[in-house]
């Protein structure tokens, strides 16, 4: 089964760019994806469109021959590699790298844009939004090189951050709102649309869990709010203490041992509807707190002798 890191990756390697953001793109997949072996620069790629992006933008972008050798590994699966070889003009491309890390703060939003491109083509991956939590990370090597694209990220807007890992660095974007903004920078529409609506239905269903959450710990609280008056007004009657309320204490009474699961609302709108007495939520509520108070003070005679 392709993941989404793959499909997102499909999408992009197949993205019509201009030659400014080409060339970021590139010089930024060459610093994360690629190491230099007797003056050749050689990349070693997984994704057969992302090693045929390459490919073209060397040949374009720097008019030289690649080399290009596939090769299989047995290991557990079988994988198919890509290697690149590039042989001609690696002192320009060396140096057009450098200049590329030193100076992008300084570039155009749309040349940012090509060297975040780069970086999660070379070392990115994302988690497909229907999986239990949004991740988006890459991972670097080289600690400066990870804030580098840190800081990159915080320029745009997003919230990146970065944490050490065993071998290397873990720059990560959380949020799944930002995550999405990603995917649109990287222009890949068709993944950001799946992203989207996949993210609309899990929310969707998050919201309703809540609710449904509160609800029933309204639920709860009620019963216990009805569990506690019940008892009260079993505490009252067996001390024969019920004749030193008023009447419409007593009336409240009497409705919530006939309704004894209600609600002080319900019940408040069951004693308007069957009696002549007028009463809301608040005005059940005084009643009940009355009831409380001769509790309280009945125990605590009891306890005093």
């Amino acid at each position: 089964m392709i993941s989404f890191t793959t499909k997102v990756k499909d999408e992009v390697s197949k993205i019509e760019t201009n030659k400014l953001e080409s060339i970021s793109e590139l010089l930024s997949y060459l610093i994360f994806n690629s190491d230099f072996i007797n003056n050749r620069i050689v990349v070693s790629v997984e994704n057969n469109s992302v090693a045929r992006r390459v490919f073209s933008l060397i040949k374009r972008i720097y008019g030289i021959n690649v080399k290009l050798t596939v090769r299989l590994q047995k290991k557990f699966k079988i994988k198919t590699f890509y290697i690149l070889e590039i042989i001609e003009k690696t002192d320009i491309i060396k140096a057009d790298m450098d200049e590329i890390i030193k100076h992008i703060k300084e570039y155009s939003e749309e040349e940012k844009y090509g060297f975040l491109k780069g970086v999660f083509m070379a070392c990115g991956s994302v988690n497909d939004p229907s999986t239990s939590k949004y991740h988006l990370e890459f991972i670097i090597k080289d600690e400066q090189l990870s804030y580098l694209v840190t800081n990159l990220l915080i320029s745009l807007g997003l919230n990146g951050k970065v944490i050490k890992r065993e071998k290397g660095y873990m720059v990560y974007l959380k949020s799944s709102e930002e995550i999405s903004d990603f995917i649109k920078m990287l222009g890949a529409n068709n993944s950001l649309f799946y992203y989207e609506d996949i993210r609309i239905y899990r929310d969707h269903k998050n919201m309703v869990n809540r609710l449904n959450n509160c609800e029933q710990a309204n639920v709860e609280k009620s019963l216990k709010t009805c569990n506690e008056q019940l008892k009260n007004i079993e505490y009252l009657e067996e001390s024969d203490l019920i004749d030193l309320l008023d009447e419409k204490t007593r009336l409240v009474i009497e409705y919530r041992k006939k309704y004894p699961e209600s609600t002080m609302s319900e019940l408040a709108d069951i004693i308007s509807l069957e009696t002549d007495m007028s009463i809301t939520k608040s005005g059940i509520n005084h009643h009940f707190r009355k009831i409380n108070e001769l509790v309280h003070v009945s125990k605590s005679k009891v306890d005093i002798n």
